[in-house]
């Protein structure tokens, strides 16, 4: 690879345009800290929202194993706080499951062993509108 010598003294050059596909990642950290400072969270339940965004709702057990993180601190550090701060809810509760015979029958759940479906709120889902645009992200495709 051949190397300009008119670089040689420069802090930074770009890479040619064609090797480059895409990188709105590049501000990441400087809009999670942004974003941590504004809405008065911490980086990894920032990240565990971004992780959830894509979801309709998870168990516990579920987001510990996906996200690599263990349950117990997984709600204890993340998703109790943020049910705190009005980020998350109980999608299903633990009292939701039918009290139908077939439902006792065929499913392994029932309302004494059942697991609580969480869900991001909507207050979640605009900040993290917001953090996405920040990165440089265009949603209007």
């Amino acid at each position: 690879m051949k190397k300009s010598r008119k670089k040689l003294f420069r802090d930074f050059s770009y890479r040619k345009q064609r090797y480059v596909i895409n990188n709105e990642l590049k501000r990441l950290r400087s809009t999670v800290i942004y974003f941590e400072d504004k809405y008065d969270l911490f980086g990894k339940e920032i990240m565990f929202m971004l992780w959830a965004n894509d979801l309709e709702f998870w168990t516990l057990d579920f987001a510990s194993k996906d996200f690599e993180y263990s349950k117990k601190k997984l709600s204890a550090r993340i998703v109790y706080p943020l049910m705190k701060q009005g980020y998350i809810y109980k999608y299903f509760d633990k009292m939701t499951p039918s009290q139908t015979l077939e439902d006792h029958l065929f499913r392994e759940e029932t309302k004494y062993n059942y697991r609580v479906r969480y869900a991001l709120t909507k207050k979640a889902r605009m900040m993290l509108r917001a953090f996405y645009k920040k990165l440089g992200f265009d949603f209007t495709q």
